[in-house]
């Protein structure tokens, strides 16, 4: 800041032509301005120490760079600036020279002189010319305004300097007062410095004095503004810590508070693994300094209450009981001897090392085999806790590994929902209907099961929401599935394969007998006395009124027919009911499959083949019939593309073979071959049919019937070889539950017998077959 001084009476005749030149670094010098200095160079104190012996003025010229170079490079100071009357000079201990100056008059350089150690210069000395006109007083009010609200904005400047602005007259001391007092650049001092004209001087002050306004109140505003924060935040402390002083007189405690020590008491006595407890701890403590309305408190409060009610260290104990547990199975399961021979064999490898890891099952089968009631026995037989759920139609794969807690709404997947419903880290975990997961852009789940399905794995599952590893290599999974081809061939081999394959009429007659009944009894609330059905009305229903491979249908019959006699009882038409076979109608209707076998083979060009279905096996029809024509090939009941082939290859083996099948060479250019399969509402394709598609053929291009009670399947190839084909033991059952008495299977498929129940292969006859020669040895009647 510049203060004004009394100046002496020196105009600028007696100033002299040639002066002693100070540089200055960051600032500048007006006339009737004072400026204090510190001089430290030593040609710069001998330059003082001549002046202060002569007239003591000096020339006082802005340095263009901040070097402090001896002596100064000449080129690089301004070519305006202000001659100076030093007002007082006092010398320190370490050799500085500390000055108070005040300007005298503004001068322009014309040349500098060498003969002297520091600078000196010949200077033109500029006049100013004061005309005072409208346009000058009002640049000088407007100036003077705005100086004075710098004033008040700026805490540094004294009060007083604003009414000193006003008393100024001379409009060039205006504007050099006021430019050496606001805070502006060393280079817009040194541009104010240069300007002669007054009024241009005055503009260019105002807009520097405007933008220093500005600047000064905005920082004001901004100020003011985080004032208020401030305040507003002190107040609310001020409050919180009254309204606690007052709860603790009360004898009442911060609800807030208490919740988080609760949370900090759980995660405490979990003892959880060290990274899941660093992460609740640091979650804790974001807690603890959020405000209770805040959106982000209830998401931080319900991580910490998923956090602290996971099992992470809670086991129920497994009963290794073996002979118990096969009780319990068998209790609750008729037959599915392999299913039951695996878990007691878990069970046994667990006896003997309890740290072994829990299997990874997939029960396939058709539906109603008893697939997902085995998973809650197994668990019951463990003395494990059970959990189950669907995978049918699951598409997003935030459902197995959960959402980002960036979400609203955000939970964890269901494979950690479960483990928390169950309340232990070892539950039985089923996983149903696994072949019916789908993808989308969403994700696909069952990429997501690799890990949740791998025990090289799972000991460290990282589910999004938690963002923590969970262990689930305790957790015994188990998968069901109808069919396996569309499971994902790396997620088919995570897991081991039990096939729950359907039951025999006996079976069925005797699980009915043990579970059906009773249920259904017992659900429709009727006693023992009151119902009874004989085995011949079971069979009757199985024979007559069901064609599955499992229960499902069989227990609605029983359902059915309970209703009808607790109608009855309730009416009281009756007290108790005993159904035999020829009341089954009665409450079921019209029989509703028959046994059309022997009516439809008893002609030449039908034959029995035997085919696989999602739901079990199946008897499949072929029909083939002949007709003038010339050469033609037509094939009906919506066959798939295999199964056409099979057709062809079995036409052309004939063909080729006429002769020694004792076929005229010359039938097939006058006739056309016609192949029918019926049902033909159902799309049927494999190669397993193409046996039966030549056999067919033969005996119809033979004459020869084919003999009764008899089924085949197996595929074919343009040599006569008779090659292996799936679904044995599907097959099998289904035409056991026909009455079929004689079965061809290719000699490959022998080793399949060993699925076969022991009443069934005494009660068929199996013919195993290499070549098609053979098969049709067997079953064309000589």
């Amino acid at each position: 800041m510049a203060d004004q001084q009394p100046t002496p009476e020196i105009s600028s005749e007696n100033i002299p032509k040639i002066l002693p030149i100070l540089p200055l670094f960051d600032t500048a010098l007006y006339p009737k301005m004072v400026l204090p200095l510190v001089v430290m160079q030593g040609e710069s104190i001998q330059l003082i120490d001549e002046a202060m012996s002569k007239d003591r003025i000096i020339g006082l010229v802005v340095a263009k760079k901040q070097i402090r170079e001896t002596p100064y490079p000449k080129e690089d100071l301004f070519a305006i600036g202000t001659s100076a009357l030093i007002l007082k000079m006092a010398k320190t201990q370490d050799n500085r020279a500390q000055l108070l100056v005040q300007g005298l008059n503004r001068f322009r350089v014309i040349s500098f002189k060498d003969d002297k150690p520091y600078l000196q210069a010949q200077v033109e000395h500029l006049k100013e010319i004061e005309k005072k006109d409208n346009e000058t007083e009002a640049l000088m009010s407007n100036l003077v305004g705005l100086f004075i609200k710098i004033v008040e904005l700026s805490p540094g400047l004294p009060q007083e300097i604003g009414g000193m602005a006003k008393n100024i007259k001379e409009a060039g001391i205006l504007a050099d007062m006021i430019a050496s007092t606001i805070n502006i650049s060393t280079e817009d001092k040194q541009k104010v410095l240069e300007i002669e004209d007054i009024k241009a001087r005055l503009k260019e002050v105002t807009r520097l004095a405007n933008h220093q306004l500005q600047i000064l109140e905005l920082g004001n505003k901004i100020q003011s503004q985080v004032r208020g924060d401030m305040e507003k935040s002190q107040r609310e402390y001020y409050l919180r810590q009254q309204l606690k002083a007052i709860q603790e007189e009360l004898g009442e405690t911060d609800e807030t508070h208490v919740e988080i020590e609760e949370y900090r008491a759980k995660i405490e006595e979990k003892n959880l693994p060290e990274e899941a407890k660093k992460e609740a701890e640091r979650e804790l403590g974001r807690l603890s300094r959020m405000h209770p309305s805040s959106a982000e408190y209830t998401v931080a409060l319900t991580y910490l209450d998923w956090v602290s009610s996971l099992p992470w260290h809670e086991s129920t104990e497994d009963t290794l009981d073996i002979k118990k547990a096969r009780k319990i199975l068998d209790e609750d399961h008729y037959g599915l001897e392999k299913p039951k021979k695996r878990i007691i064999e878990f069970l046994a490898v667990r006896k003997l090392k309890p740290e072994s890891k829990g299997p990874i099952l997939c029960f396939a089968g058709p539906p109603g085999t008893g697939k997902t009631s085995l998973g809650r026995s197994i668990a019951r037989a463990l003395n494990r806790k059970f959990h189950r759920i669907s995978l049918g139609g699951v598409r997003d794969e935030a459902e197995i590994r959960g959402h980002r807690r960036t979400y609203v709404g955000a939970l964890p997947g269901r494979i950690i929902q479960g483990i928390r419903r169950a309340g232990s880290n070892n539950p039985v975990f089923m996983l149903d209907e696994i072949d019916k997961v789908g993808s989308d852009f969403r994700g696909d789940p069952s990429s997501a099961l690799l890990e949740v399905l791998d025990p090289e794995q799972n000991f460290s599952f990282s589910d999004h929401y938690l963002d923590v590893p969970f262990d689930l290599s305790k957790v015994m999974f188990i998968t069901t599935a109808n069919i396996l081809d569309t499971i994902p061939p790396a997620l088919r081999d995570r897991m081991e394969v039990l096939e729950l394959l359907g039951y025999t009429e006996d079976e069925k007659i005797k699980i009915a007998n043990r579970y059906l009944i009773p249920r259904q009894r017992s659900a429709h609330g009727l006693k023992s006395h009151q119902i009874s059905i004989t085995n011949g009305a079971i069979r009757q229903i199985i024979s007559g009124y069901t064609r599955e491979a499992g229960l499902r249908n069989l227990e609605r019959g029983i359902a059915a027919i309970c209703r009808g006699v607790a109608s009855e009882i309730a009416s009281d038409e009756a007290k108790s009911v005993t159904i035999k076979v020829q009341n089954v109608p009665k409450y079921l209707g019209p029989v509703r499959f028959s046994s059309e076998m022997k009516t439809r083979i008893s002609n030449p060009g039908v034959a029995l083949g035997l085919a696989w279905t999602q739901a079990g096996g199946d008897l499949l029809f072929i029909e083939a019939t002949a007709m003038n024509g010339n050469k033609g090939l037509t094939l009906t009941g919506q066959l798939g593309e295999v199964m056409k082939e099979s057709a062809t290859a079995a036409l052309s083996f004939i063909r080729s073979n006429a002769k020694s099948l004792g076929i005229a060479e010359d039938f097939f250019d006058t006739h056309d071959i016609h192949i029918h399969v019926p049902a033909g509402a159902i799309p049927k394709d494999g190669p397993s049919a193409g046996v039966t598609i030549l056999t067919a053929l033969t005996s119809l291009l033979t004459h020869k019937a084919i003999k009764k009670d008899l089924a085949m399947t197996g595929e074919i190839t343009l040599r006569g070889q008779v090659l292996p084909v799936g679904g044995i033991k599907e097959k099998v059952l289904a035409a056991h539950r026909a009455g079929i008495k004689t079965i061809i299977l290719p000699d490959w498929n022998k080793k399949d017998l060993e699925d076969i129940p022991k009443k069934v292969q005494k009660e068929i006859e199996f013919h195993f077959v290499t070549k098609m020669m053979d098969v049709l040895k067997i079953a064309l009647d000589n």
